[in-house]
């Protein structure tokens, strides 16, 4: 998915793709599962519509397409389906949070998480805090684990900052109830 198919705002500065269809192959399992997913705004989150799971080898038991784990697909989709600008400028081209995740995994730079983590750093935190809360609450994902771990900041820290961002109404759009049942 390109950032053009993020049409949707949501928060202060992110566009989201309204709905999107992500397929993932188990090599191990012999089983290949299509998720269709779309954005709720009562939700605050991609809720999945659809799931299609098959085979693609003799000898996969029922019982294992029954109990395909959809959520770690829609982990993966997320991040394509989240864009921002890295501009104030109007004109700037828009990007995808995929295109800013690095090789080892992380949703942001580890230069972009030591800057926020400084004293001081309000605007820019905030920015980053709508990335990160954006990328895990639309994914049905606690945030503030993500913020942790991200930031390298204790869970009181993270709990603070993303209060402070949604004050500012910086997360308009995401929600994520603690507690809730991830699908799959």
């Amino acid at each position: 998915m390109t950032a053009a198919a993020a049409t949707l705002p949501v928060g202060s500065a992110l566009r989201i793709a309204p709905r999107f269809v992500a397929t993932a192959v188990d090599e191990e399992s012999g089983i290949e599962t299509g998720v269709e997913a779309e954005y709720d705004p009562d939700e605050g989150r991609y809720v999945v519509r659809t799931v299609v799971a098959r085979a693609l080898r003799r000898g996969v038991r029922e019982d294992d397409l029954r109990y395909v784990a959809t959520q770690a697909i829609v982990r993966a989709a997320v991040p394509q389906c989240i864009a921002l600008q890295l501009s104030e400028d109007d004109n700037a081209p828009w990007t995808t949070v995929a295109d800013l995740t690095s090789n080892d995994g992380r949703i942001i730079p580890q230069w972009m998480a030591a800057a926020v983590a400084q004293r001081g750093v309000k605007a820019e935190r905030h920015d980053v805090i709508e990335i990160l809360y954006g990328v895990s609450a639309l994914a049905g994902i606690p945030p503030v684990k993500t913020v942790q771990i991200e930031l390298d900041v204790v869970h009181r820290t993270a709990s603070d900052w993303i209060a402070k961002a949604r004050a500012a109404g910086r997360l308009k759009g995401m929600n994520y109830h603690a507690g809730r049942q991830a699908d799959g």
